[in-house]
């Protein structure tokens, strides 16, 4: 089986040994290519690198989906990479044998789900991020995806989700949620002004592919199965849960939503 991992990173970074699994990809590389970066770049063939600054690692996936010939296709980040458990060390990582047994269980591979406990998927995204793409993103399921609406509702409101934007799916699966997922947030990006949006909250189509991924394989009942993740170096779980706390309870709760 032919297995192309993207490693998503926007500078040169270290990377996993196996050049033949796993691929970095410079992502923004109409702007974050500098010399000497031997990188496949997301601005190669039909893309969207231009874009990166709002959709993120999205583009290394839109480029994977329009240029990349593979059996099974997956993207993780330079920083947050599938792995065996244990040690938060690049060469604790998944390797093709493991990756290929995972497959053989599922045709789709997602990380463990991150657990909230005390917030819902919908007030989590709201608390951190102005809350408008969001309820634009239920509009457009809504007209166009009346199927997936079901889902959405029911994804914002449990407490937990397969996060980070990373996977590895067979090349079928690939194919039908990316064609699925970019139809929904370009649609949401006509429809939305994020001209006045701090640097963090102008990513927004990364954060709301984050909330899409469930949706999508609870609509289509697709089998999957988790795996382990680490990040490598610090991953400030302190000042992480006193911004979260700032967030939650410093945030304008006054505004209606659908949640």
């Amino acid at each position: 089986m032919k297995i192309k991992i993207m490693v998503a990173a926007h500078k040169e970074f270290p990377m996993p040994e196996n050049k033949d699994l796993y691929m970095p990809i410079l992502v923004g590389a109409f702007r974050n290519y500098r010399e000497g970066i031997d990188y496949q770049r997301d601005d190669d063939g039909e893309n969207i690198s231009l874009k990166n600054p709002n959709f993120n690692e999205l583009t290394a996936v839109y480029w994977a989906w329009k240029n990349l010939d593979a059996d099974a296709i997956g993207l993780v980040h330079y920083r947050r990479l599938f792995s065996k458990g244990g040690k938060r060390e690049l060469n604790n990582i998944l390797d093709k044998e493991q990756i290929e047994q995972l497959l053989n269980k599922a045709p789709i591979v997602v990380p463990k789900k991150r657990k909230y406990y005390i917030e819902s998927n919908y007030s989590h995204y709201v608390h951190a991020h102005p809350k408008e793409p969001l309820d634009a993103t239920r509009d457009v399921i809504a007209e166009n995806y009346p199927r997936y609406l079901d889902a959405f509702d029911q994804v914002m409101h449990k407490t937990s989700a397969h996060m980070f934007n990373m996977f590895i799916m067979k090349k079928k699966e690939f194919n039908q949620y990316s064609e699925w997922l970019f139809d929904v947030l370009f649609k949401v990006e006509e429809r939305i002004d994020i001209s006045g949006y701090s640097v963090q909250d102008a990513r927004v189509f990364g954060f709301l592919a984050e909330r899409l991924m469930d949706v999508w394989l609870l609509t289509n009942e697709k089998e999957f199965v988790e795996s382990n993740w680490i990040q490598l170096g610090d991953m400030q779980l302190v000042s992480k849960g006193i911004n979260f706390l700032k967030r939650k309870f410093l945030k304008n709760t006054n505004k209606k939503t659908h949640f």
